[in-house]
């Protein structure tokens, strides 16, 4: 038989030599036998099982119970039931409250401790809502209790089949499977396989024996070895040039945020300036500076995410809450005749996961310079079903254009430019759209070869509802456009999910084409 001796792992030599021909090998034997951790034991078994020097020959499923920290309080100061007893028969009767202070604990364990107790008759309540002593004798299950925490701040888990019946209905009571941290026990269920040694597996067993290879060779040297001199007289590992060289994963950037960088770099690189704002924003700029009436059904609570603490802004920038709220009720002075309703300034305040990247053009107007070129990249939050075109929060590139001469044209070059420059796309086209703060609104689509034609965005020129509000007495260019969908397009993607995908070998190998 040809071994080698040198694809062994020292976590296998070890096992291997340590056990048996014919016993079983679980994981508590060896954790026994050869102090592994629970880690290095999985490790063990699944190299030995692959090269077929053990074979699994039972499956149980096992119980156990682990200590909490709450269980390792009651181990030192505990339990509740007993402190609250010994607090009353030193100190008299205490109301719940005062019990709390006294003891460190929280209301509700007091409370669920005296519930219990004066349920077994061992404490009651006076007239005068005072804890007092009922009987002097303990409930058994508070002594069982006692010595099981006793024991698992020992050994820390806890096997079921080693407890009695009373032991098992004490910590079945006072365990959880999930959110423990409030219970003095956690429950683990673990599946205990059971390992033979193969045919193979005892002549390796025999044969690393019989050369003397023990698991303790030196795999390497280190320069504190070297000074010190501990390396004489070691047996060292050998090395086997056959082995495959570890995989090399140099850091890169996320693809798709690469690809983000890369849309910013362009556009500064065309003479625009960057402007950004927080994910949270208030009503006012999400929708009213954007001249979109209140009662618009895209405020309604299906498209919108609310903030619920704080729920409300503190205040909104002046002069722009009234000369918004006089253009939303009566156009103010935009030559409009607004919207002819009751502007709610309490409402305007509200607090919203930012909707729409226009929500920054909106905040960039009254302090933009004329002419001007200014551009974002926006994560935005709105509810929707997902699927391969949309997403419950996406990402926007929002921009506007300032200056006397700009229109139309104007604009629809720009839109041209996005989407052969920026998308990669072939085809575009042009759809007459509505938004309630741009006049004319255009929505550009273009055309994927997987996916169709879908829409990559809106634009428009800003009302003058919603620039003379702001100060702005110049035309306006605004657009905001779905950057994740120009990324499918660029990255060669059919699904916008995959921009976000988990699977990180498929994000290496789109970086790598």
């Amino acid at each position: 038989m040809d071994i080698d001796v040198k694809s062994l792992h020292p976590l296998e030599i070890k096992l291997l030599r340590a056990v048996g021909d014919s016993d079983e090998i679980t994981t508590q034997s060896i954790i026994s036998l050869l102090s592994y951790k629970l880690g290095q034991c999985n490790q063990a078994f699944s190299w030995l099982s692959a090269k077929s020097y053990i074979k699994e020959v039972k499956r149980t499923a096992r119980v156990y119970y682990e200590i909490t920290e709450r269980g390792r309080e009651y181990g030192v100061k505990g339990v509740p039931e007993i402190r609250i007893i010994e607090l009353i028969q030193k100190d008299g009767p205490k109301t719940m409250v005062e019990i709390a202070s006294l003891l460190g604990l929280q209301n509700k364990d007091v409370g669920s401790a005296f519930g219990q107790l004066s349920k077994e008759k061992v404490l009651a309540m006076d007239s005068e809502k005072r804890v007092n002593i009922a009987s002097g004798e303990l409930p058994a299950r508070i002594t069982v209790l006692s010595g099981l925490l006793k024991r698992a701040m020992e050994t820390d888990l806890l096997d079921e089949d080693s407890l009695s019946l009373e032991e098992k209905e004490v910590i079945r009571n006072n365990s959880k499977k999930r959110g423990a941290a409030g219970a003095p026990f956690k429950v683990i269920e673990r599946e205990e396989v059971v390992y033979t040694l193969t045919e193979e597996g005892k002549k390796v067993k025999n044969f690393l024996i019989a050369e003397g290879v023990t698991g303790e060779e030196i795999g390497a040297l280190t320069p504190e070895m070297l000074s010190s001199g501990s390396w004489k007289g070691k047996s060292f590992r050998e090395y086997t040039i056959n082995t495959p060289a570890n995989r090399v994963l140099l850091g890169r950037r996320n693809p798709y945020g690469e690809y983000l960088q890369w849309v910013k770099d362009k556009l500064t690189s065309l003479g625009f300036e960057e402007f950004d704002g927080p994910l949270v924003e208030n009503e006012f700029w999400n929708g009213d500076a954007l001249f979109m009436p209140q009662f618009h059904s895209a405020r309604d609570i299906h498209d919108v995410y609310y903030i619920k603490n704080p729920s409300h802004a503190k205040e909104i920038e002046q002069p722009y809450l009234d000369q918004v709220a006089a253009t939303h009720e009566n156009g103010w002075k935009t030559g409009s005749r607004g919207w002819g309703y009751r502007f709610d300034r309490d409402f305007t305040r509200r607090q919203v996961m930012r909707s729409q990247g226009t929500v920054l053009s909106a905040k960039q107007l009254h302090k933009a310079k004329i002419p001007g070129k200014y551009f974002g990249v926006a994560r935005c939050f709105r509810y929707d079903q997902v699927d391969a075109t949309h997403g419950a929060d996406f990402y926007q590139t929002e921009g506007i254009v300032l200056g006397e001469d700009v229109n139309l044209r104007t604009l629809l070059g720009l839109l041209k430019m996005f989407a052969e420059e920026v998308a990669g796309a072939q085809e575009v086209k042009y759809v007459p759209g509505y938004f309630p703060f741009t006049e004319p609104s255009i929505e550009v689509h273009i055309k994927h070869p997987v996916l169709g034609w879908f829409e990559l965005g809106g634009s428009g020129i800003f009302r003058p509802e919603v620039t003379k509000a702001m100060g702005i007495d110049v035309p306006v260019l605004a657009w905001g456009l779905g950057i994740d969908r120009m990324a499918l397009m660029h990255l060669g993607l059919n699904d916008l999910r995959e921009l976000f995908t988990p699977d990180i070998e498929s994000v290496r190998l789109r970086r790598k084409n």
